[in-house]
């Protein structure tokens, strides 16, 4: 049995953006406990040259809608990466969920061979549906959750992999 490109994006965006929210609520339940600053760990970062925690939650969020849109041929909606708390990440989060969550698998099913065309600055990337899905979109998803959930680990805030898989 083969798995469809609906199948592999939707809801696995879906899946990992629900988890993310909750480790956001319990980044910001554990800063709320420990007295902490929000701000220590939405600025942290790993090393100088890295993205800070709330930007590593703006790309993942933006992997999802932005990968979901273009395999559907669609619009995705423009995110301004503002947020500066934990509320305002869950909601762009809640935000993504809701875009990905519109798409029907007749959207997005058969966009295997369609073209995807990435304009970065300079440069054009050329994809095939498939390629974009599974060696672009998902592991840049992933690497940023990721990201996310590591910098928490680090500062102490209680996850374990549980949190970031799910209970299915």
């Amino acid at each position: 049995m083969s798995i469809s490109m609906y199948q592999a994006s939707a809801p696995v965006f879906t899946r990992m953006l629900n988890n993310l929210a909750a480790i956001l609520e319990k980044a910001a339940a554990h800063c709320a406990e420990k007295r902490i600053d929000p701000a220590a760990l939405l600025n942290y970062r790993f090393y100088p040259d890295m993205y800070p925690f709330s930007r590593q939650i703006q790309i993942a969020a933006d992997a999802a809608k932005n990968g979901i849109a273009n395999l559907a041929g669609a619009e995705p909606f423009q995110s301004e990466n503002v947020e500066q708390t934990f509320p305002e990440l869950i909601e762009r989060v809640r935000k993504t969920i809701d875009f990905v969550n519109g798409f029907k698998p007749e959207q997005i099913d058969g966009s295997e061979e369609k073209d995807i065309v990435l304009k970065r600055g300079e440069t054009t990337l050329n994809y095939k549906g498939q390629e974009y899905l599974l060696n672009r979109v998902l592991p840049n998803f992933f690497f940023h959750i990721t990201t996310a959930y590591d910098i928490l680990r680090h500062n102490g805030v209680e996850l374990g992999k549980k949190d970031y898989i799910g209970n299915k």
